[in-house]
């Protein structure tokens, strides 16, 4: 079905000042937190705080979020079948990207092996702090322990107290389905009442945002002052081996799924640059969940996509985590001394397929999952004891090592939904086109949902004026 092209659709916005974006103020926060971690550390060491309680308000929401939204998504529909069958493509495609971050994970630890020649003894803090993820790890893991502790809630308020993304999601398709169910006029107003609810949350969120600047100032604080210039060697050489195979990951295989897709992955960087600022400050990719729904959708993906694939590749599609979990292992038996032959590394890897679900919608969860793996896959290979001593040797650099996580989750979401969109008919491919172009085309939307700094150029502009859609239209392939 033919469209209005873009630029009659919305008129490019005038450019705010840099000093009235997101963006400057959190690269301000950063750069003052490493000043003050680098002259001032032991002050430092106590600012950990502020990135902590932001990330917990935020966490206050996301339950409420995603739930409004996938309701929403889905319902609005009426039709079970189609929403299921997006539910099947968005699950394909991240059993593949699972799959491909494993093996990469594999490659970097075989060819550059982080832990080969390691003489490092971890402190005893370390020590204690490893034997106590060693004991969450240990906790019973499974296919049926997954879905009885992990997927299916326990209650209908308990998954929103213990902020459990993947059984919030459960409740949301579970009540979106009974909605779909009503009648025509019914399901309408349901939906439009939900939908008012979800408004009044992302009101919310407009307030928490406030205060990214400041969580990006702690953060970042308190990693320099806690490790500073400290670790050096192997756990050195251990960070930027993941850090390299990170940015092999979004640039190469995240960059060819977007290539084949008709899109450039560094356009989309570019148009999430705001939210990858507050990933590195707060190291937490649940941080800009919210913000992520709002941008995506007006970059041109359907509501129904969006609110469907982002909270699920927030438990399933955990790139950055996979990466982590393979070199995290093969570290541990390299930094003792070990090998591993290549059939039981891909075992270990068919192994985390599974595992890695685990760290579903836990923030920093990776040393939790890589000790389940590790105990999970057991016997010769990983003692307890080893696996104590290798937790302890890595948790000093988790953080750092952390934020990589969190931002290659958050890039692979982010690929997903386009792709899953395209796939599934709902893109408007002109307009993912015009933002990635400008992604200023955005701002109207982020703003009336997420809050901005003043701007007196915008304040009498309404969302049509401004380049804003989401009152003004939905994409290709969402009934109007």
């Amino acid at each position: 079905m033919a469209e209005a092209t873009t630029a009659e659709r919305a008129p490019t916005p005038r450019k705010r000042r840099y000093y009235q974006q997101l963006w400057f103020w959190v690269l301000i926060g950063i750069a003052a937190g490493i000043v003050l971690g680098l002259v001032a550390p032991g002050v430092a060491k106590e600012t950990k705080w502020l990135a902590d309680a932001f990330v917990q308000m935020i966490k206050v929401i996301i339950g409420p979020v995603i739930f409004c939204t996938v309701i929403v998504g889905i319902a609005s529909l009426g039709n079970l079948a189609r929403a299921g069958g997006l539910a099947l493509r968005a699950l394909a495609y991240f059993l593949l990207m699972t799959v491909l971050a494993l093996s990469l994970g594999l490659i970097a630890a075989n060819v550059f092996q982080p832990g080969a020649g390691f003489e490092g003894v971890p402190s005893a803090s370390d020590v204690a702090k490893a034997t106590e993820q060693a004991g969450e790890g240990g906790q019973e893991s499974g296919v049926i322990p997954f879905i009885q502790d992990s997927l299916l809630p326990k209650s209908f308020l308990g998954p929103f107290v213990d902020n459990s993304v993947l059984q919030v999601l459960v409740l949301a398709i579970l009540t979106a389905c009974a909605i779909s169910a009503l009648s025509p006029s019914l399901r309408g107003r349901l939906v439009s009442g939900i939908e008012s609810i979800s408004k009044v949350i992302f009101g919310i969120i407009k307030l928490i945002m406030w205060a990214a600047p400041v969580a990006a100032f702690g953060g970042m604080a308190y990693t320099v002052g806690q490790f500073g210039t400290a670790s050096l060697g192997n756990l050195v050489f251990l960070m930027a081996v993941f850090w390299g195979t990170c940015a092999v990951f979004i640039l190469v295989v995240l960059g060819a799924v977007s290539a084949f897709c008709g899109f450039n992955i560094l356009k989309v960087i570019r148009l999430v640059k705001d939210e990858l600022l507050i990933i590195v400050g707060t190291s937490s990719s649940e941080s800009v969940l919210p913000r992520l729904l709002t941008k995506l959708e007006s970059a041109g993906a359907s509501k129904q996509t969006v609110g469907m694939v982002i909270p699920t590749g927030y438990s399933f599609n955990l790139d950055g985590t996979c990466i982590y979990l393979t070199l995290g292992a093969l570290f541990i038996i390299q930094a003792g001394g070990e090998t591993l032959p290549i059939g039981v590394q891909i075992g270990l890897a068919v192994l985390m397929v599974l595992t890695s679900k685990g760290a579903a919608g836990v923030t920093g969860a990776g040393l939790v999952t890589l000790a389940a793996s590790l105990q999970a896959f057991g016997g010769e290979f990983f003692t307890p004891e080893a696996i104590v001593v290798g937790l302890a040797l890595i948790v000093g650099i988790d953080r750092v090592m952390s934020e990589g996580r969190a931002l290659t989750n958050m890039i692979g979401n982010v690929v997903a939904t386009f792709v899953v969109a395209r796939w599934n008919g709902e893109l408007d491919q002109d307009r993912l086109r015009a933002v990635l172009d400008d992604p200023r085309l955005v701002e109207a939307d982020m703003e009336a949902e997420h809050g901005a700094a003043a701007d007196d150029e915008h304040d009498d502009a309404s969302p049509g004026e401004d380049g804003g859609r989401t009152a003004e239209r939905q994409p290709a392939g969402t009934p109007g």
